[in-house]
């Protein structure tokens, strides 16, 4: 038996009052803790079966922006009660042309196989600069456990190098965007998995033409199980960005099933370099399973009113309950790029039009008294808690200080709208 260690031990047992600004059923917990200035901790758990309590925890360790410095896996049988003694995860290693990294995206259960996937980004930097990822990043996943396996799209004519219509690697990349970025699975056991391609200029350059940060299309990955127990991919049509109404295009894309056999896809965008542009979520919509997508368009509230987003990640969850649930940042004034990333809020979205219920939207943490201004409540992973029906969301409240990162990880619990789906 591996060393066990109490979740006194190892995360807060205390449940605390909600955040200021909060709804005040709305409880939080010191899920691991920091270990001082200058590292933030990011940490997540996810269920290992469709049953039961075996989960696996997944601890990031972060100094500066985009790169985990090493990352820590344990594991419970108990639904997150007890956890096994920490195994070392490499993130970084040096390779004779450059420093392999590696991001970790969690981990997955396929509903219809019963299968557990984990899944990451994987890439060699020549410079170890975070933006050389845009030429250099892979998707990568086991299953059960197994050796890993890269993301190739089917057809000879792909391999490790060429792995996806349009990649390259060394030239451009595909990756998942964040642990957001979740898989799901259609009825006839298709695996949907979302990503975001940095796209190529006819000269080969990084194609950017809205002059932020990054640019990126994204799409859909489709998966179907082979007798081997190995996936067959291929790519569904591209979303593309347009500089007129996003300056980084569109990237992080979560995903979920609409009534009417129809997918929603929300997404990313940033008026970074271009303030006088609305900082938006975005949103298309899939009749064929991600074949082909809708226009994208501004994501509103149900009477077709607007709402501002920051650049940042954000999540659809379905509940048990049959209701579809959207975790993210909403600003009450236009957001400037990625800031400011609170309040941080959940809503539920009507599974008739896709479109997300004001009037369910609840303050889950925010900005309070005293804080540093730069605190970002982002980079998150939510579940659904087997045991109490709750939604467990694991976020970071994280000050990226130029003296040094700090944030400890935290569980939020969040009572679920019990009913009927809408």
């Amino acid at each position: 038996m591996p060393e066990t260690i109490t979740r006194r031990g190892l995360l807060a047992a205390t449940l605390l009052p909600a955040a200021a600004g909060a709804a005040p059923d709305i409880r939080r917990e010191v899920f691991l803790k920091a270990p001082g200035k200058g590292t933030a901790i990011m940490a997540y758990a996810y269920y290992t079966g469709l049953k039961g309590g075996g989960m696996l925890s997944i601890e990031q360790r972060w100094s500066r922006s985009d790169t985990i410095d090493v990352a820590y896996l344990r594991r419970s049988n108990d639904y997150g009660k007890t956890w096994s003694a920490p195994e070392e995860r490499i993130t970084g290693a040096k390779r004779p042309n450059g420093m392999l990294r590696v991001h970790l995206r969690g981990g997955w259960v396929d509903p219809r196989s019963s299968r557990f996937l984990q899944l990451w980004n994987e890439g060699v930097l020549p410079n170890d600069d975070p933006l050389e990822g845009l030429r250099q990043w892979n998707i990568f996943y086991t299953v059960d456990g197994g050796p890993p396996r890269q993301i190739i799209h089917k057809g000879s004519e792909f391999n490790a190098r060429h792995p996806l219509p349009g990649v390259y690697t060394g030239k451009n990349s595909v990756m998942l965007g964040d642990n957001t970025c979740q898989p799901i699975t259609l009825a006839d056991s298709t695996i949907l998995l979302p990503c975001s391609i940095t796209p190529t200029a006819p000269d080969g350059s990084l194609y950017n033409p809205g002059g932020g940060y990054t640019w990126h299309d994204s799409c859909v990955l489709r998966g179907r199980w082979k007798a081997d127990q190995t996936i067959e991919w291929e790519m569904g049509a591209l979303v593309k960005g347009d500089p007129a109404v996003s300056t980084r295009g569109f990237i992080e894309p979560t995903i979920a099933e609409l009534s009417g056999n129809r997918l929603l896809m929300v997404l990313r965008g940033s008026n970074e370099k271009n303030l006088a542009l609305p900082g938006y979520r975005w949103f298309v919509t899939s009749p064929d399973a991600g074949r082909t997508w809708s226009k994208p368009q501004p994501w509103t509230y149900t009477g077709g009113k607007r709402f501002f987003s920051p650049s940042s990640c954000s999540q659809l969850l379905r509940h048990s309950n049959g209701r579809l649930y959207w975790l993210g940042n909403l600003t009450p004034e236009n957001p400037k790029g990625n800031r400011p990333r609170y309040p941080f809020v959940i809503g539920e979205v009507d599974r008739q039009s896709g479109l997300l219920i004001e009037a369910s939207v609840r303050v889950v943490d925010s900005l309070e008294k005293g804080e540093d201004p730069i605190l970002t409540l982002s980079n998150f992973y939510a579940r659904e808690d087997r045991q109490t029906r709750e939604i467990a969301l694991h976020m970071t409240r994280l000050f990226a200080l130029s003296d040094g990162w700090l944030g400890d990880a935290w569980l939020y619990r969040i009572p679920a709208i019990q009913g009927q789906s809408r």
